[in-house]
């Protein structure tokens, strides 16, 4: 996992907390990124490659801070919650941006039209109706009534089922609590405590490993609810603990192409390699050590 994205804050405040690909809506906004840093852009039209559409996408042509488009934030299929999106509509924009800006990633986030802990996006959106490469999946586990990790591992499995590639699937991570958003719990939602949200990590790390980048939701204030971007002791922490979780560096955890002994790798005989690495390391310095104490005692 190299990219680590969020929407709202300041370059320089992303920086500090570790992330790299940030939220803009404009190719101004996208110059002032800083080196090493990439664009997420915000499109939420929904409506086809309009001329307008076409137009905007033309503007990002060439530019090497871009990685992609956010096309929209959880659209809707049914027209229950809010404005039919039709996944056709999707499918024009997504071919457009491919055959204007080769390389570049289309992007949404989808909605969960089942109940808490029983995930549905089936008959919704995936690649095959939409050309979109990438779909953001955002169970949210942290509730005032309820805290369930496993909603992670059933809202991947869900997402695979409707049709959706795992390489496709991009994990959102729950980093906001209070205010008043509703939930599929009637109760709202809970800011995560530091156990919880270190939990979450290491469940979407497990289940959807490698993945193109990941989004914490969210950074900055909405509807008076708790967030990364915020100042109180909490949001601090939690920040900091964003800032650990994106400047680490992991170890692709994918073991597709390993093998020991001839024999497709299991991660258990993985563990075993790591830890024999790791022993021949210590018996290694424990030796250099040695030498050195007599060289000492030599001279």
């Amino acid at each position: 996992m190299t990219l680590h994205y969020t929407a709202g804050g300041t370059p320089a405040d992303l920086l500090k907390a570790g992330f790299n690909l940030a939220d803009v809506s404009s190719v101004d906004r996208l110059n002032l990124l800083p080196d090493g840093m990439k664009g997420l852009v915000w499109v939420g039209t929904n409506v086809g490659a309009t001329a307008t559409f076409q137009s905007f996408v033309r503007q990002f042509v060439g530019n090497p801070k871009l990685f992609g488009f956010r096309l929209g934030d959880e659209p809707d299929i049914t027209g229950k919650y809010k404005t039919r999106t039709d996944p056709a509509a999707l499918m024009a924009e997504s071919d457009f941006i491919h055959a204007t800006i080769p390389g570049a990633k289309t992007f949404v986030t989808l909605m969960d039209m089942g109940p808490y802990g029983a995930p549905d996006y089936s008959n919704t959106y995936n690649y095959a109706n939409t050309h979109i490469d990438l779909f953001g999946i955002d169970p949210y586990p942290v509730r005032p009534s309820v805290y369930d990790v496993n909603y992670i591992d059933k809202a991947v499995d869900a997402a695979v089922k409707s049709g959706i590639e795992l390489v496709r699937i991009v994990p959102v991570f729950q980093a906001f609590g209070g205010g008043s958003w509703t939930s599929n719990t009637g109760d709202g939602y809970k800011f995560p405590s530091i156990a919880q949200m270190t939990e979450m990590f290491q469940r979407w790390d497990r289940k959807v490993p490698n993945a193109q980048f990941d989004f914490a939701y969210v950074w900055e204030v909405k509807n008076g609810h708790t967030c990364i971007g915020g100042t109180s002791a909490a949001e601090l922490a939690m920040r900091d603990i964003y800032r650990q979780h994106n400047t680490a560096v992991v170890a692709p955890t994918s073991t597709a192409a390993l093998t020991i002994e001839g024999q497709p790798a299991t991660q258990a005989g993985i563990d075993a390699l790591v830890a024999a690495r790791n022993s021949a390391t210590a018996a290694r310095d424990a030796l250099a050590a040695k030498i050195a104490a007599g060289v000492k005692a030599l001279s």
